[in-house]
């Protein structure tokens, strides 16, 4: 099998295992514990919490630990409408059109179960959210504004500083998921000025099951999970020590690899765009074709059954997605790929692929050779 689908999720890097395993069962403290076990799982923890905060050039307090990127999520969105109908009555939220489910359905949530009054932000055809469009949309009764830095399914970068601009000119909360462009792209919270930003580490090497949600100093929130005082009293639970401590190694591998990681994946993943354009016949890309993150190709085929070449490539050996990991099996087009306005015989056929550290030339040599083939089967079948 050769593996393209390095957005749904990566292999943990041998060295960030290497960091985990003492504490499964050697340094196995509870860090909430007083002795002497507690104070070296509290210290482990500690000291992953001023790795992150050092690489995202913040304090280490303005770094939450979570389950995983959704939770961050669905903490940030909820926790600061929350605290912002308590803190001024406002009620309306604004995200893209195109966010991760883990931010619309707790977004339709909110609206159904709480009373939150909901703005969907139009993105334009390659699914990206210009700051004209968050400015027109916020009012005074605007509580937050969620926006994602780059997209899971089509690769699209956000111009999120200039997001935050308009946001922080308003006087308005913004939250980012950075679930996707971690891995790539630089996520220094002083230069994209935001308030919110999610991560989660098996999306750059680190295990799954652990995520991290930054909080500005001075960001009102609410927590989502009650019970004990961990993670500044906005998270409770005991802290995943082993996971905590995966995490930050692998965001400070990602860190100082990112540029020899950008100049490895980027040159196959423009092979890929040039070639499948060339070579098959009703093919369009989704996406911008330069703001886009260097590992991500994602196509649309006219008359294709999306989840039909999934299994066809999987048959031949290629592993892809057909956008979102949590899309899969859904007989519809994704939401993204509405809101930059495919039609429905463009929109089923939507491919995702995807690149990591350890593909190489013929992995891509071999998919390409095989794609064209598959892609007109597909059609015949459909």
């Amino acid at each position: 099998m050769v593996y393209l689908d390095y957005s749904a999720t990566t292999p943990v890097d041998p060295r960030v295992v290497a960091a985990m395993t003492p504490y499964f069962s050697t340094s196995f403290g509870n860090p909430s514990s007083v002795h002497r076990y507690g104070q070296v799982a509290e210290a482990a923890v500690d000291s992953a919490r001023e790795t992150v905060a050092s690489v995202l050039h913040c304090s280490p307090e303005e770094i939450i630990f979570t389950s995983c990127g959704s939770e961050s999520d669905n903490l940030a969105i909820r926790g600061a409408a929350y605290a912002m109908r308590e803190k001024t009555g406002a009620r309306w939220i604004l995200a893209s059109r195109a966010e991760h489910p883990a931010v619309v359905k707790t977004l339709l949530q909110l609206e159904k179960y709480e009373g939150f009054l909901l703005e969907w932000l139009d993105v334009d055809e390659q699914g990206r959210v210009t700051p004209e469009i968050v400015s027109s949309a916020i009012c005074d009764s605007t509580a937050i504004v969620s926006v994602m830095y780059a997209n899971n399914e089509i690769g699209t970068i956000n111009p999120v500083k200039a997001i935050a601009e308009v946001c922080r000119n308003h006087n308005i909360l913004l939250h980012t998921d950075a679930v996707q462009a971690a891995a790539y792209l630089p996520v220094d919270v002083r230069t994209l000025g935001v308030d919110m930003m999610s991560l989660g580490a098996h999306k750059f090497y680190g295990p799954k099951g652990v995520g991290a949600l930054y909080v500005r100093k001075g960001t009102p929130l609410v927590s989502h999970l009650t019970g004990g005082g961990q993670e500044f009293n906005l998270r409770a639970g005991t802290q995943n020590v082993p996971y905590i401590v995966g995490f930050a190694e692998a965001l400070r591998l990602t860190n100082e690899e990112r540029n020899q990681r950008v100049t490895h994946v980027q040159p196959l993943r423009d092979r890929i765009l040039g070639s499948v354009l060339e070579t098959i016949p009703d093919a369009r890309l989704t996406g911008p074709m330069d703001a886009r993150l260097p590992h991500h190709a994602s196509f649309a085929f006219k008359g294709v059954d999306g989840n039909l070449l999934l299994t066809l490539l999987d048959a031949a050996g290629f592993a892809c997605s057909s956008g979102s990991a949590c899309k899969t099996g859904n007989p519809e087009p994704s939401e993204v790929m509405n809101a930059i306005g495919l039609s429905r015989d463009w929109g089923l056929g939507s491919l995702r692929v995807t690149l990591g550290i350890q593909t190489t030339a013929a992995d891509v040599d071999a998919f390409l050779a095989a794609l064209p083939g598959l892609v007109e089967k597909a059609r015949k079948l459909k």
